[in-house]
């Protein structure tokens, strides 16, 4: 698990105020508002799966307390995880709700294992997602396998009443390379 709050947090930034933009392939695939899952499943023909990295209870990075608006330094379940395409990771994704919130919900994300959190928010359509906000991700946040400078990331916040989960999606080199070399259909 990444603990950096060492690591200056970046600027998030909505797409209206995204400048320099990327090209226009990159542009699709970070403010696509349907499921990442359900876009990743295709891209692969079916050869999608999830390997959890960290699932436990940690202190939230200054950024996501901030998103959440929690109290810096607020505790919450943290779950690391790759999203795979034919075994090979695709996407880093970080996903964060704090105690409070979670232990009054029911929603049980340590219970998830190599199921997809994406799948079960866009499932429930109780939850609201809030804009799409994207940055380069800090090397430093990324696990030692991943670690790559200048990474486009995602995160949007999904709420349902007093919960908000707060999704971080990290787009790896070998997502870029098999979108370009494959069309989303099989």
């Amino acid at each position: 698990m990444q603990h950096s709050n060492a690591c200056p947090a970046p600027l998030w930034l909505t797409q209206s105020r995204l400048s320099p933009r990327p090209d226009s392939l990159t542009l699709d695939w970070l403010f696509d508002e349907g499921s990442l899952t359900r876009r990743l499943t295709r891209l692969s023909c079916d050869g999608f799966s999830v390997t959890p990295l960290f699932e436990g209870w940690a202190t939230l990075r200054s950024d996501e307390c901030a998103a959440l608006e929690l109290v810096e330094g607020s505790e919450g379940w943290v779950r690391e995880v790759y999203l795979r395409g034919h075994g090979e990771a695709w996407v880093f994704a970080r996903s964060v709700a704090s105690r409070t919130a979670l232990q009054g919900d029911g929603l049980h994300m340590d219970e998830l294992g190599s199921r997809s959190l994406g799948e079960l928010l866009f499932c429930d359509q109780a939850f609201q997602r809030r804009a799409i906000e994207v940055c380069h991700y800090p090397e430093d946040w990324l696990p030692a396998e991943a670690k790559t400078p200048e990474l486009w990331a995602r995160r949007s916040r999904f709420d349902r009443g007093a919960l908000s989960v707060l999704v971080a999606e990290i787009f790896l080199p070998s997502l870029w390379r098999a979108a370009h070399a494959h069309p989303e259909n099989c």
